[in-house]
Formats: structure tokens, sequence, C-alpha cells
């Protein structure tokens, strides 16, 4: 396992952050979370994290936008982001990862393959 690390999630849903949350929290991570992208680009400006999970339909700034201006600003731009999404067309997985994504998940996932995300991401 990685070490403690400071995770911003961000998904409009408020049930999916607490799951995140109590998955994160229980390895070890601080969470910070934002219901929308614009509260999410403010929260990495304000508190750089080592890591976000990021939904990808999301009111206001999308998970596709959030990512594209996170790996447009030089500051921020190394932060490890991990996509979720029940959109899992090959062509949605691909704008994902396009948008400058480290990893893509699809909803539903398992606490043990979003640990193991997260960890990835953290070690690279």
């Amino acid at each position: 396992m990685s070490e403690m690390a400071r995770i911003l999630v961000a998904d409009d849903e408020p049930d999916i952050r607490r799951i995140i949350g109590i998955f994160l929290r229980r390895v070890g991570h601080e969470i910070v979370e934002a219901d929308d992208g614009m509260s999410a680009m403010a929260l990495m400006e304000e508190l750089r994290p080592d890591a976000a999970v990021v939904d990808v339909v999301m009111p206001g700034m999308t998970g596709i936008e959030l990512t594209r201006t996170i790996r447009s600003l030089p500051h921020l731009a190394p932060t490890p982001i991990i996509m979720l999404s029940a959109r899992t067309l090959p062509h949605e997985v691909e704008e994902g990862m396009k948008s400058g994504a480290n990893m893509y998940l699809s909803k539903p996932f398992s606490p043990s393959t979003l640990i193991a995300a997260v960890n990835r991401v953290l070690n690279a």
C-alpha cells in the first residue's frame, strides 16, 4: 500500500463520493470532496492534492474538461487522475484517456479495484 495521500474525489452523486471516501480512508488516505467540476478545480488550486478521482459527467465542468484544464497548468499537470464513469464504450474511454486521465474505471467498481488504481497512480 502507498503512504497516506490527499485525494480529491469529484462526483456530483453524494453516495458515490461517500463510498469512495470510505474505501480510501480505510487505507489511510485523506479525502477532499467536490460535487462539480468547478469546485474540484478550485480545490485543485487551493489544496494541490496528490491525486484526483473524477467522475466524467458533472455539472458546470465535466470530468473531461476538468482533466484537460488540470493538464494545461504546469503546477497541476503532474497530478495523477483516475476517471470514473458508467460510460464505457471504447470511444468514451478513449476520450477520457486522451483528455489526460492516467486511468479510466467503469462504474460500478469494487473497493479493491479502486484502491489498486489509486495505489498504482500514486506509485507511478
